[in-house]
């Protein structure tokens, strides 16, 4: 008994570590960004996180798949869940608040949902999905505040980053459900497949960089600790964290940390970065939460009822 009590703690305590790390990478990516572009924040990003799970993979002594098409569809994964999101949120965060990423981030359900009959034509949305999903657009409207936009050039000139952030989290959608169609099946956990997926992603940013991160680089303390934080933590280690709740508490509480990060993202923007949050932003953000609860009410109430949590899975953010 007590041994289930230290276990669960310890789960809980990874949750709270994991809300917080991805809370803080738009943050980092802030910081990062004042010696580095974007595409250099991304590449060192990405590196760092891939050596950290190889390392894992290394300790733990788990056997890297052999099949080639995983790795064909890892590099999918890897473009669409690391690279090309990656760089979205940190070409944005060069014109928009670290704080403002962040909600956008909390979108990401209701892209994926927006983009279900898409990927997966088998699955309808139903009644509480559809509702979901008309609520959750409602909310990234008012996040917008296109009635700020009337008269200001400074307002309309942050239109193309925050469309960027929405096409950040399209992506993540795009690769989650990419994942569960042609990923879920195989017989490797998540750190296996986070590791994967890093080293193809390593691979697509490697290429691209002598066209993409060319560019002078300033290095100083506060740079070089929010990339390595940034990559070790946020990008590596966070994956094994979540495996870790995934099998405690199932898919359906792990997900919960999606409504964390934006909270820690815009309190660590106002306090450290000295940020201002107009009042449509939060209230933005909390009217897509609620379409996410709606969309996800009826059919984790079901979950509940049929099954037990799942012994494991896989999940990202930014």
């Amino acid at each position: 008994m007590i041994v289930a009590a230290l276990k669960s703690r310890m789960t809980l305590w990874a949750f709270l570590a994991l809300s917080l790390v991805w809370g803080a990478s738009f943050l980092f990516i802030k910081v990062g960004l004042q010696g580095l572009s974007p595409a250099q924040v991304v590449l060192g990003r990405i590196l760092l996180g891939a050596v950290a799970l190889a390392v894992i993979m290394t300790v733990t002594r788990r056997r890297w798949p052999r099949e080639l098409r995983v790795w064909g569809h890892m590099l999918v994964v890897g473009i669409f869940f690391c690279a090309v999101p990656f760089t979205l949120f940190a070409w944005a965060e060069q014109y928009v608040p670290s704080s403002l990423a962040s909600i956008y981030n909390a979108a990401t359900p209701i892209m994926t949902l927006l983009l279900t009959p898409l990927i997966l034509r088998s699955e309808r949305l139903g009644t509480a999905r559809t509702a979901g999903l008309v609520i959750g657009i409602l909310g990234v409207v008012v996040l917008t505040g296109p009635w700020q936009l009337i008269g200001s050039n400074d307002l309309r000139s942050t239109i193309p980053a925050q469309l960027a952030c929405l096409g950040a989290t399209a992506s993540y959608g795009f690769a989650g459900l990419y994942l569960r169609r042609f990923v879920s099946g195989l017989p490797y956990d998540s750190v296996t497949i986070s590791s994967v997926q890093l080293a193809m992603a390593s691979l697509v940013v490697l290429l691209a960089a002598p066209f993409v991160a060319r560019g002078p680089v300033t290095l100083n303390g506060p740079v070089v600790l929010s990339i390595v934080v940034l990559g070790v933590v946020g990008t590596g280690v966070a994956y094994v964290w979540y495996t870790r709740i995934m099998r405690e508490w199932g898919a359906a509480r792990a997900s919960t940390v999606t409504y964390l990060t934006p909270v820690v993202g815009v309190v660590l923007g106002v306090l450290l970065l000295g940020e201002s949050v107009h009042w449509y932003e939060p209230v933005g953000g909390a009217i897509v939460v609620a379409g996410i609860l709606v969309s996800q009410g009826v059919s984790s109430a079901r979950l509940a009822r049929t099954r037990r949590p799942a012994a494991s899975g896989y999940s990202g953010s930014a």
